[in-house]
């Protein structure tokens, strides 16, 4: 299903672009690997890919740099970042921008190659994706909001909402249980099943960007509540 699909990979270490470029390639991928961010942002706009792989630290704009842009762009696409242990600033700050995943350097190519397929299973353009009848029914609803997990598909009032892989994995644990209170550490596990830790910092970015984007679909953003002191819920009414 995901094995022709596009990926990008920008990382300024040329032994481990090459390594990555080499292990996406046989894992049937369509791979472009470029040493620094201008030439990987560049690659972007001429042609999308499916899945964007970035380190962090590049020349010629760095990997926070790119995402910001392609975010600008592009608010589907997965974009995984490759980050240094003592990075976690920069790490968390990405994930607030955009990013829905990232690794810490050294890590195994087996489990990169098992996170890009878990993003591409969960992205529109590595999955096949089409656009169904509007007046379909959808397996998940509460207060107004839609989702289907098998086709990552979103509606808000009706609307289609083009939200990333971690924002639409957020969404459908609130929505699968109305009116339950959901900590940050319960959001943190749905967005980023991979990880044991990541900052709350993070998950309040996440859902103020859900919000806006309830509310630019037509849908009520105040849905989404925050219970102070303990996290947030879907407010527990008919869609």
């Amino acid at each position: 299903m995901d094995g022709c699909a596009r990926v990008l990979v920008a990382d300024d270490e040329a032994n481990l672009l090459a390594n990555l470029c080499f292990a996406f390639r046989a894992e049937g991928y369509e791979v472009e690997g470029f040493p620094d961010g201008e030439s990987a942002w560049l690659s972007f706009q001429s042609r999308r890919p499916d899945l964007v792989v970035l380190d962090i630290l590049m020349p010629r704009a760095d990997g926070i740099e790119v995402l910001r842009r392609i975010r600008s762009l592009d608010d589907e696409v997965p974009v995984m970042f490759l980050t240094s242990k003592d990075e976690e600033f920069d790490k968390v700050l990405g994930l607030e921008l955009g990013a829905d995943d990232y690794l810490c350097k050294p890590f195994s190519l087996r489990e990169l190659e098992a996170r890009a397929r878990a993003l591409l299973r969960r992205s529109r353009r590595g999955s096949g994706y089409s656009a169904r009848d509007p007046a379909a029914v959808y397996p998940l609803s509460a207060s107004g909001l839609e989702l289907d997990p098998e086709r990552f598909e979103a509606r808000a009032g009706g609307v289609a909402m083009r939200l990333t892989v971690t924002e639409f994995r957020l969404l459908a644990h609130l929505v699968a249980s109305p009116g339950v209170v959901k900590s940050r550490d319960a959001l943190v596990a749905a967005a980023y099943p991979e990880e044991t830790y990541l900052s709350d910092r993070a998950i309040d970015c996440h859902v103020k960007r859900l919000r806006r984007k309830i509310s630019e679909a037509g849908g009520d953003p105040a849905a989404v509540e925050t219970v102070y002191g303990l996290g947030y819920r879907l407010r527990d009414c008919a869609p």
